[in-house]
């Protein structure tokens, strides 16, 4: 159902790869809520993805950029801005990738370099599209930019392992940059704390299996869905939370906030 949440609205998707992608659901959702936007990825992951067939259903154009790339990133919000007639409402960041985690790197073997670009990738480039953004005076006010977390920022899941770091760097940059913004343009700058999610990336970590069982388990709601986080961002790109900024906002079904559900007990109880 469509509320016309975003009608008029402008903005830039960063990281639809499949229709498994949150990314690809939030575009899906800000299209029914009467958006326009470009889409946006590495040209490796293009190669790799299916972006072509969201930009048909969503009639929006594919602007190429390497999100670590401040020269990129130059040229997507110029050419954004032109395309879309004018400054932006919203932009999400949807960009996580660990070099370590895919070679299956253990947390005591990282490969420094790789760990580098990690953070590069999943975090400073967070910092990067905003920096862009400013300069180049390019969100109205009250616009509103979410990039998207997890929770092994604040707590320890073993196979996640260089990119826990990087979502802790991803969400301080939301803090920090969501003051200078609202300060400078009342834009709001959140991050959203998914429940593991069958995503392309997310199924690439190790054990995702048993995260995502876990999760379920302890959540009494449930593991959010790709579906429902795409809801979230759309309200949060909205005038319906124009005050709310450098929120790390848990969207997980409850999980945050469990100490032990009565499903692990029942679980835990059968194995003894």
């Amino acid at each position: 159902m469509s509320y016309n949440l975003l009608k008029g609205k402008k903005g830039i998707i960063f990281g639809a790869l499949d229709e498994k992608s949150i990314a690809w659901k939030v575009a899906m959702r800000a299209k029914e809520e009467g958006a326009e936007f470009v889409l946006t990825n590495a040209p490796i992951a293009m190669r790799m993805g299916e972006i072509n067939k969201l930009a048909e259903a969503c009639n929006a154009q594919i602007i190429p950029a390497d999100a670590t790339s401040v020269e990129d990133l130059e040229n997507l919000f110029a050419k954004a801005q032109e395309i879309l007639g004018g400054k932006l409402d919203f932009v999400l960041h949807s960009i996580g990738m660990s070099p370590n985690i895919r070679k299956g790197k253990s947390y005591g073997d990282l490969n420094y370099e790789w760990f580098q670009k990690t953070l590069d990738i999943s975090a400073l480039s967070f910092h990067k599209v905003m920096h862009v953004a400013e300069k180049q005076d390019a969100m109205n006010e009250w616009g509103s930019i979410v990039a998207l977390s997890y929770i092994a920022a604040q707590r320890v899941f073993p196979d996640y392992t260089d990119m826990s770091h990087a979502k802790a760097l991803l969400e301080s940059i939301a803090r920090n940059y969501g003051h200078r913004f609202g300060n400078l343009k009342k834009v709001r700058v959140n991050t959203v704390s998914q429940s593991p999610t069958k995503t392309t990336a997310g199924t690439g970590v190790g054990g995702f299996d048993a995260f995502y069982d876990y999760a379920d388990k302890m959540s009494p709601l449930g593991n959010a869905s790709a579906e429902s986080c795409a809801d979230y961002c759309i309200t949060l790109f909205s005038d319906l939370t124009r005050m709310v900024t450098m929120q790390n906002l848990m969207h997980d079904g409850g999980f945050s906030y469990m100490g032990i559900s009565e499903d692990v007990v029942e679980m835990l109880n059968k194995q003894s």
